[in-house]
């Protein structure tokens, strides 16, 4: 199963546009989001075209093929304007024999790590820089921001297929590859 996974869209329409033309130029199975979908919040400048309401119209039309979990931006209301849960605080998948754990990342994170094993990934989003780093022997991987990156990275999303993790701009290059052994 192909997964593609992004987070920190904050409300733009217009990168929420691209993200979702890159998932379909992928042919993903499923969009794994890592919150903060519709809000920009009080840290972050308006993103380019912020559209809460078009970003979740767009959500929804893919919402049978979307796992999301809660990010520290998004709240009930939101849950409101979208068509799948978005209020779960962690979610765990399994794949290929390697179990994830998914959270946002300020409640947990690399930093703070849930209950997990080694050899288990933690997907998290929140910093809006990429990232793959080892804790514990727990893999940490971040895709990045859709519509706000941070620390010179670019816009982005990472792919998750196999064994195989892909880091990839929103036009489509590949800019890093992670293979477990």
């Amino acid at each position: 199963m192909k997964l593609f996974i992004a987070s920190d869209l904050h409300g733009s329409a217009l990168y929420c546009r691209k993200m979702l033309e890159a998932f379909d130029r992928e042919g993903a199975d499923r969009l794994i989001l890592l919150g903060d979908l519709l809000y920009h919040g009080p840290r972050n400048s308006l993103p380019e075209e912020y559209d809460p309401r078009q970003t979740a119209e767009m959500l929804n039309r893919r919402k049978e093929r979307i796992l999301c979990i809660r990010g520290n931006c998004d709240a009930e209301v939101d849950q409101m304007m979208l068509g799948f849960p978005l209020l779960s605080n962690f979610a765990l998948i399994h794949q290929d024999g390697v179990s994830a754990y998914l959270v946002h990342g300020h409640d947990y994170g690399p930093e703070k790590l849930p209950s997990m094993a080694s050899g288990d990934i933690l997907l998290f989003g929140h910093t809006h820089v990429p990232a793959w780093d080892k804790r514990n022997g727990v893999l940490c991987l971040n895709p990045g921001s859709v519509s706000i990156p941070k620390a010179g990275s670019s816009r982005g999303y990472m792919l998750w297929e196999g064994r195989a993790f892909l880091w990839k701009t929103l036009e489509g290059e590949t800019w890093h590859t992670l293979v477990l052994s």
